[in-house]
């Protein structure tokens, strides 16, 4: 880990002109046919994830758990991508890409604590799949309506306070020289990059808040679902373990794609950063994921298959 030294200020003017989002600047040539495929993703965001909540809450067979914990995921994502998506797509139209100070740290610390909520809820639903595999007999008594709720509010509630404070240092940072963010929200890496001054603190937090938030809950799910492969192996019927792979499977492609994006964008050296690498990964965790996530999780999920079909059918019929 590097620090950045101690810069002279040279005029911290930034928190009255806020930042400038280059975003895709440098392919002019492509706004109109990015802007095309970012409204198409986000929309299908929207109607995929929506498509999941409705479902779970109007199909009886599907009240239990895992789905519990997938509608809480689906409406998650929604608040996910709504924090970057829409911003971009009004910038990818027009030429003035600002965004004021506090604009910027907004969007910056609701990011965070919805990301963060989402590596918590990937690593419940883990558990989930570790207890309803691994102890099938215990399920229904351990994950009862009382301890999901639970889960579910902590995995909502554990980054709010933490960011606040986390955000508040970051731009309680000397700004100086240029405010152009070479990226297409506020996040981390490019903000930091503006900073003077020393920024060693700064940066140890990013590492011990990465750590807490990212590479500890991966490494629960990845020790969950050592356990959970183990004992699909020992299933006695060629078909009770094709089906108990397939649901986990979805599962870890989820977080190998999440996870895997975050670990490297937020754990290298300041010093590997480039504009191109941060962009790319970015796009991973905040559009990507998304996107795949209702295909993931439900097509492949015969369960959902069916209620969805019923669901179709019904209004067919209407």
């Amino acid at each position: 880990m590097e620090s950045t030294g101690q810069n002279p200020p040279q005029g911290n003017n930034t928190t009255s002109m806020g930042f400038i989002l280059l975003g895709f600047y440098d392919v002019p040539g492509l706004q109109g046919f990015l802007f095309g495929v970012f409204l198409i993703i986000y929309v299908i965001i929207l109607m995929g994830n929506s498509l999941i909540i409705i479902i779970i809450k109007v199909d009886s067979s599907l009240q239990n758990p895992m789905y519990f914990f997938l509608g809480n995921f689906s409406s998650l994502e929604i608040c996910y991508v709504s924090v970057t998506v829409p911003r971009l797509l009004v910038d990818l139209c027009r030429q003035s890409r600002n965004i004021s100070f506090l604009g910027c740290a907004t969007q910056m610390y609701f990011f965070l604590v919805l990301g963060a909520t989402e590596c918590f809820l990937l690593t419940v639903m883990a558990y989930d799949r570790y207890i309803a595999i691994c102890n099938p007999l215990f399920y229904p008594l351990i994950m009862n309506n009382r301890l999901c709720i639970q889960l579910a509010a902590g995995c909502w509630m554990t980054g709010i306070l933490v960011h606040i404070g986390f955000t508040y240092q970051i731009f309680s940072l000397p700004f100086c020289g240029s405010h152009q963010l070479n990226h297409f929200f506020c996040d981390i890496p490019p903000v930091l990059k503006l900073a003077c001054g020393d920024t060693f603190m700064t940066e140890v937090l990013i590492y011990v808040l990465t750590v807490l938030v990212i590479t500890i809950p991966f490494m629960l799910i990845l020790g969950s679902y050592v356990k959970i492969i183990s004992t699909i192996l020992k299933l006695p019927s060629a078909a009770g373990r094709a089906k108990a792979f397939s649901t986990c499977s979805s599962h870890l492609m989820v977080v190998a794609l999440f996870f895997g994006s975050g670990i490297i964008s937020y754990l290298r050296p300041k010093s590997s950063h480039s504009t191109g690498m941060d962009t790319f990964l970015s796009l991973l965790y905040t559009v990507v994921t998304p996107i795949f996530n209702p295909m993931i999780y439900c097509l492949r999920n015969k369960d959902f298959m069916a209620a969805l079909r019923k669901f179709l059918l019904k209004w067919i019929v209407l």
